[in-house]
This record gives C-alpha cells, sequence and structure tokens, in this order.
C-alpha cells in the first residue's frame, strides 16, 4: 500500500511517497479500515516541519476518514462498509484528558494517516455523519472537535450569545457555523476584506478586518454595546491574547486553541484579573465529544466548508498552500 512518510531532518522536501506492506486482517477487537481521506491542521504542518519532534519515518496527518473493510472478534460498533473517521486522542474516550493522550496522536506520536489502510482498535474511529463523505469526515477530527469543545464543552455557548472568530481556517470557520447554529451572534476577523465577506455569508453578524483596526479587542467591545462577548475562540496566542482579553465581557471565557501569533509572550495579567477571564487551553477533544458533535452536526446539517483538495503524492504541496494563507476552511488530502 502507499503511504507518506517524514524523513529526517523534518522538512516537506523530506515527505516521501513509499510502499508499504499491507497491514493484513484486524485481530480481536480490531477494525480495518480503507482510508479515504484526510485533512490539514496547523498541528500536521507543525510536525512536517518540525516545529513538534517525530521520529524519523513517521507517517503524518492526525484526521482519517475512511470505510470498513473487516471487523476482528469482539468488535460490536462497526460492521464492514461502515464509514468512520478517526479521533484525535485514541485512547481518551470520556471524561478528563489522560496524562499521556499526547504520546498516542496520530501522525506525531504514532504514526497517522497519510496512508491507504490501517488497522486499529475499534474505539480509533468513531461513525460518521449522516450523508458525508470521507472528504468531509475526514474535517472533523480536529479542526470540528476543537470548535465544538470551545463553544459547549469548555464554553456555554447558546441562544443569544456572543461569540468572536478569530480568520477563516478550519477551526474558525467550524466554530462560526456552530455558532449560527446554536443561535449565537458571531463577531469575525480577518486580515482580508474577501474573507471577511466570505464569513459573513456563513452568518457573521459583525466583521473586523484587524489590519485595518489594530485594536480590534476595542472595536468588538464597541460592537457589543461595551458588554464584551461571552466567548473568544483564540486561534492566535501570544500575539493576539491581549486583544481578545479586551474583546470579552466580564467573567467570559477565552479558549485558547492555537499558537499562529506566537508561542509566549507577555500578558494583561491585570486585565486578566479585573474582567475576572477564564483563558483555558484546550487540544481537540475526546472520543465521546466527538460523537456528540456528530449528533450536534446531524440535527442542524452543518457542512463542513473544503477550501481545496490535493492528491496524497502532493502532501507537500498541500502544506505549501496552508502556509501561503490561502484557503478559506479545510485543505483536504484525497487517498
Amino acid at each position: 500500500m502507499k503511504a507518506m512518510r517524514l524523513r529526517a531532518p523534518a522538512s516537506l522536501d523530506n515527505l516521501t511517497l513509499t510502499d508499504l506492506a499491507d497491514p493484513g486482517d484486524p485481530g480481536p477487537g480490531e477494525i480495518r479500515v480503507r482510508l479515504s481521506a484526510s485533512s490539514l491542521n496547523f498541528h500536521d504542518y507543525a510536525v512536517v516541519v518540525g516545529m513538534i519532534p517525530a521520529a524519523d519515518g513517521r507517517i503524518p496527518m492526525s484526521d482519517g476518514a475512511g470505510t470498513v473493510e473487516a471487523v476482528g472478534e469482539r468488535v460490536t460498533q462497526f460492521k464492514p462498509g461502515d464509514t468512520v473517521v478517526s479521533i484525535f486522542f485514541p485512547d481518551w474516550i470520556d471524561g478528563a484528558p489522560p496524562a499521556t493522550a499526547f504520546r498516542g496522536v496520530p501522525g506525531d506520536g504514532i504514526d497517522g494517516y497519510a496512508r491507504e489502510v490501517v488497522v486499529t482498535p475499534q474505539h480509533w474511529f468513531t461513525r460518521t455523519p449522516r450523508g458525508y463523505s470521507a472528504a468531509a469526515a475526514a474535517t472533523l477530527t480536529c479542526a470540528g472537535l476543537t470548535a465544538w469543545r470551545a463553544l459547549f464543552v469548555d464554553g456555554s455557548t447558546q441562544p443569544g450569545s456572543t461569540v468572536l472568530v478569530q480568520g477563516s481556517g478550519g477551526v474558525s470557520v467550524f466554530a462560526l457555523q456552530f455558532a449560527k447554529a446554536a443561535g449565537a451572534q458571531v463577531i469575525a476577523t480577518s486580515s482580508s476584506d474577501a474573507k471577511l465577506e466570505r464569513l459573513k455569508a456563513l452568518g457573521a453578524d459583525e466583521l473586523i478586518n484587524y489590519k485595518e483596526v489594530p485594536a480590534w479587542g476595542a472595536k468588538a467591545l464597541e460592537l457589543t454595546g461595551g458588554a464584551g462577548v461571552d466567548t473568544v475562540v483564540e486561534i492566535g496566542g501570544a500575539g493576539t491574547l491581549d486583544q481578545s482579553m479586551m474583546a470579552t465581557r466580564v467573567g467570559g471565557h477565552v479558549a485558547l486553541i492555537g499558537v499562529l501569533a506566537g508561542f509566549a509572550g507577555p500578558v494583561q495579567t491585570g486585565l486578566l484579573m479585573a474582567k475576572n477571564l477564564r483563558v483555558q487551553g484546550l487540544t481537540v477533544g475526546s472520543r465521546r465529544q466527538q460523537l456528540d458533535m456528530i449528533a450536534g452536526i446531524e440535527a442542524n446539517g452543518i457542512r463542513p466548508i473544503i477550501s481545496d483538495h490535493f492528491p496524497l503524492d502532493c502532501l507537500a504541496d498541500a502544506f505549501r498552500h496552508q502556509a501561503a494563507n490561502g484557503h478559506f476552511g479545510k485543505i483536504v488530502v484525497d487517498i
């Protein structure tokens, strides 16, 4: 079978298409999945360019979706022909995240889904939303579930809430879609007027071009009549956190998800305390949360926004496109 491997030293030029032995039949409690799609996340990019260390020869990509080809003994959740999608933390089923969770992230601590076939324990996958293609389902594992957890697990988004989303990447677009489905008001930021118009078409109620309005936190306060937003989906990190805190209401919630604007930096702790804010880091979610998200998607008819498709052997080009920030929503790899 075909697979992409990342050779040392990690770089896009060292992603290599290789032939691997077929993994064979599933054992007890296992399923064999024919993968059809994956999707790109910043986490995957960080692995393939060496920001996150990975073993020489690692198969990248945390997201994978496809069809069950065979099941082993004692498999109760799936049958051949079922469409399935991977989970980001294979052994985080429910409750609090285990301390060892990151050691088993596909494409990082273990081999991922940039390949044609896998044999795994059945709980490493969930069902897909009804009517979803593999390409659509592959967008959910990381970006979809991160947005879901930010709004509905760690946050309490409901009708009448106000949510601020940053940019037009996968997490932000999902957060916009989920928030609108829940009856929330959404303020969207971007440096591109064209992308802001696309966010408006998806339901964003207010738009801020942060290049034109560098103090966008104060602008968000103004747009909420001085009250502030309930939740900020913070994908920038240290470089945008102060503006996010400025935008948030007293007692509000900043879901700290990304590091696109910096891994570390000064924080206005006085503002954090004065507003009694809850700034909570999060990384994706559990299997139970993924199943809850899928139920929510089906109830509301939500479809992912897919920007571009690349074949598996052009994975490096897909990452270059991601780095150029020309996409809107998710970039899918067809396997």
